[in-house]
């Protein structure tokens, strides 16, 4: 399934971050990972493959990303120098993008195409970073949702473009 794109990019990516095995342990920062349709990112820890316990669907929780913008206001909100990436445990930092305004629309990145499905709910661990982290993360500050509708590979470095036509469920 090839879809049309927009020629603009929206944005690119900045960083890209994997889950590890063990729950809580920090990310790992990668240059490139694959994404497969309805799956997730191929080595993503825990993440991958993961099956909804009513339905037996695959999750809809695929893929996270967050505007490295973003990350930078809330950290001098909270009066840090920066966050590092990876910290807010996203799998895709941007740059040049407002990924709120994408929701419901199916987004390029690399060869990959996502649907940006909701606003990512942030965890109790943002809170373990600063204090008051996961209250600025909410009311649309907070990043995006993402599932996988066609496989491919994303890297550092990648565009972010909007495809010609809105999702439907």
């Amino acid at each position: 399934m090839n879809l049309p794109i927009h020629n603009q990019a929206a944005g690119c990516v900045a960083s890209l971050h994997v889950h590890p095995a063990k729950p809580g342990a920090p990310l790992c920062i990668v240059s490139s990972f694959e994404v497969v349709m309805e799956k997730g990112i191929l080595g993503n820890g825990r993440y991958f493959g993961r099956t909804s316990r009513s339905t037996g669907t695959p999750s809809r929780r695929q893929v996270t990303l967050i505007e490295r913008e973003r990350i930078a206001e809330h950290a001098a909100a909270l009066g840090l120098k920066s966050i590092p990436p990876g910290m807010v445990r996203s799998n895709i930092e941007t740059t040049g993008i407002d990924l709120a305004s994408l929701l419901g629309r199916r987004v390029a990145i690399g060869s990959a195409i996502l649907h940006f499905y909701e606003l990512r709910d942030p965890c109790n661990k943002m809170d373990a970073i600063c204090r008051g982290l996961r209250e600025l993360m909410l009311n649309g500050r907070q990043g995006v949702l993402a599932e996988v509708v066609q496989s491919g590979l994303i890297s550092v470095g990648d565009a972010i473009k909007v495809t010609e036509e809105p999702f439907q469920n």
